[in-house]
């Protein structure tokens, strides 16, 4: 049997993040590294990718998995580490509300709620726009103060850090949409300079997405344009660019739950959708693209379906199909899409003590739960009828924890007791139940 380290001791305040989020079935977004067991050749990939971002290249991956199989949970994984890292990270989940693309304005709320989400190593949940545009002027301050030997109250500093501005933003006026976002800096250096709350604010509301008309956006800040459903992507990309000249690495976006997708009705829609993947992919492929990492993640139905998923477009499922020598054990994870494999038994055990050494600490108990009794636990798991190829890890992780729970608030219970108190359901299948539109169990 393996012999596994002792779990660090985990913070309170994390545990609690921890020990809620996984019985609730969700991902925490703090304390990874206290239970990330597995995925090291998947982690070692995508780190990979992001030293290429960092290099000015760009890249874009698809992580593939069943429900509960730790798509999220890698995501996260991954957030940390470039943030880590020193990128900006950006993350959202689609919806019904949040697409791609779409007639009432899905794509940019996709834009805002990825704007909204900006993430650094020193605001790691979310909300770091301002701070990405003040450290920026900063940076440039503290360049100039050292290139030029002048000091902040100097009557030449503003001269020159507005000359070294300049000279930085003229690469984004090459891009598209490059001048008026190059604009919208020179705006908020100068209400900067000037003690200018308001246009500062209104700054911030263009680069969120949230002016509605140009003549709105033309009044408050004298730019004839605003990001729209067509262009949003447009913008992410000069912010990638941008991002890199204010002193991070580059800018990370991961896409969850592009099932959503798959579950249009309409299927003009859908592959409209499909395009605008599509122009992603061959941005971030072909160089067009700099100093920006895409991930996306679904599950296998929602990508290799060729009816309604990924694979209906022939343009992408002619560029993301596996090719003919990859198979079950020789996984590729330099290709465009990573499948997850489930976790091993092994892994698991490992998984399963950390989460009772961090129960045990989070509510100040001796642990009570042993090595036989987590092999007891998993033999039962397994068991159920379709474990074998339903089971997931998010389902196993919920039952441990509720079952620590119990035993937490039954002193005088028994694991035993517990364990063999009811046969467990079988797991739960994935994917539509009956009809083409049926609702998903996620």
């Amino acid at each position: 049997m393996t012999q596994t380290q002792p779990t660090p001791r985990v913070p309170k305040r994390i545990a609690s993040v921890i020990i809620n989020s996984l019985k609730g079935g969700v991902v925490p977004r703090v304390g990874l590294p206290y239970i990330t067991v597995g995925r090291e050749a998947e982690i070692g990939a995508l780190l990979h990718d992001l030293d290429l971002v960092a290099d000015g290249g760009a890249s874009f991956r698809f992580l593939v998995g069943r429900y509960g199989s730790g798509k999220s949970f890698l995501l996260q994984t991954i957030r940390n580490h470039a943030m880590g890292r020193n990128f900006v990270v950006a993350d959202a989940d689609l919806s019904p509300e949040r697409r791609l693309q779409g007639t009432k304005g899905q794509g940019l709320a996709t834009y805002r709620e990825l704007i909204g989400n900006l993430s650094t190593k020193t605001r790691p949940e979310g909300g770091a726009l301002t701070l990405v545009l003040e450290r920026w002027i900063s940076n440039i301050q503290s360049q100039v103060a050292l290139a030029c030997g002048l000091q902040p109250t100097d009557g030449a500093f503003a001269d020159e850090v507005e000359r070294a501005i300049m000279a930085q933003i003229q690469q984004l006026q090459e891009l598209v949409h490059g001048f008026d976002f190059a604009r919208l800096l020179t705006l908020y250096w100068r209400a900067h300079l000037e003690g200018d709350d308001e246009t500062k604010a209104n700054v911030i509301r263009w680069f969120r997405g949230e002016y509605r008309t140009k003549s709105e956006a033309r009044a408050d800040l004298g730019v004839n344009i605003v990001i729209s459903d067509d262009d949003w992507y447009d913008y992410l990309k000069l912010f990638a660019t941008f991002f890199k000249g204010a002193g991070y690495e580059g800018l990370v976006i991961l896409v969850d739950e592009l099932v959503n997708l798959y579950k249009i009705p309409n299927a003009v829609s859908r592959q409209y959708n499909y395009e605008k993947i599509l122009t992603m992919y061959n941005d971030t492929l072909q160089g067009k693209a700099h100093y920006l990492g895409i991930i996306m993640s679904g599950t296998p139905q929602s990508i290799e379906d060729r009816r309604r998923g990924l694979y209906s477009y022939e343009a992408l499922r002619s560029r993301l199909s596996q090719g003919r020598f990859a198979s079950e054990g020789l996984a590729d994870l330099l290709a465009p899409v990573i499948r997850l494999q489930p976790l091993t038994y092994e892994e698991l055990l490992v998984l399963t003590e950390k989460l009772a050494d961090i129960h045990a600490g989070l509510f100040g108990y001796e642990r009570r739960v042993g090595e036989q009794d987590l092999l007891t636990f998993l033999q039962l798991e397994y068991g159920r009828v379709g474990a074998d190829t339903h089971l997931t890890p998010r389902e196993v992780i919920r039952d441990f924890v509720e079952m620590l729970d119990i035993l937490y608030q039954t002193p005088g219970l028994g694991i035993e007791e517990v364990l063999g108190s009811q046969p467990l359901p079988a797991p739960t299948v994935e994917g539509p139940t009956s009809g083409e539109f049926a609702e998903f169990d996620i």
